[in-house]
């Protein structure tokens, strides 16, 4: 049989309430111990899921109970130290001068711990050439790129020798 296991509870069930209908006591009772063989099963798997749950509800509690003391411990010895220094407990933090050390003393690397990759990399630019200055506009060049055409279009007809404009340069 498949299926989870109250799907094979009802499973069972049904086959011994079949065997009932036809008269078959044996196999009724057979299909109604295997029936109560896996609720008993189901009880005792919905127990534990249940005492498992239990254990991790409370150790998540005393995790956040612990974690609530140290950070009231750390409240209040900052609250002893801003005392001892004269400081007020508003003005913690607002202090742009204050540097954070190391337990050894040392100050840390700004950049401790950080990898350096291709694309974090600046690449060096070359100057750049100044630019040429522009031609001054005048009438005539406008006119000069349609004559420069006229011209080429003549030019290629009788330089190339073939195409369609030969026939037209022979006539």
């Amino acid at each position: 049989m498949r299926g989870t296991p109250q799907q094979i509870i009802d499973k069972y069930n049904q086959l011994a309430r079949d065997a009932q209908l036809s008269n078959d006591r044996v196999a009724a009772e057979n299909f109604q111990q295997h029936a109560e063989h896996y609720l008993r099963l189901l009880g005792q798997a919905q127990k534990e899921m249940e005492a498992e749950r239990l254990a991790k509800e409370a150790e998540q509690n005393e995790r956040r109970d612990q974690q609530e003391r140290e950070r009231l411990e750390r409240q209040k010895r900052r609250e002893e130290e801003d005392a001892r220094s004269g400081r007020k407990p508003d003005d913690a933090g607002k202090d742009s001068n204050v540097v954070f050390v190391d337990g050894d003393g040392e100050q840390p690397d700004a950049n401790a711990g950080l990898v350096t990759t291709p694309e974090g990399e600046q690449k060096p630019r070359r100057a750049r050439s100044p630019r040429k200055p522009r031609k001054p506009k005048d009438e005539s060049s406008n006119q000069k790129p349609a004559d420069q055409n006229s011209d080429q279009s003549t030019d290629r007809g009788a330089s190339e020798g073939s195409g369609d404009d030969a026939p037209a340069a022979a006539e």
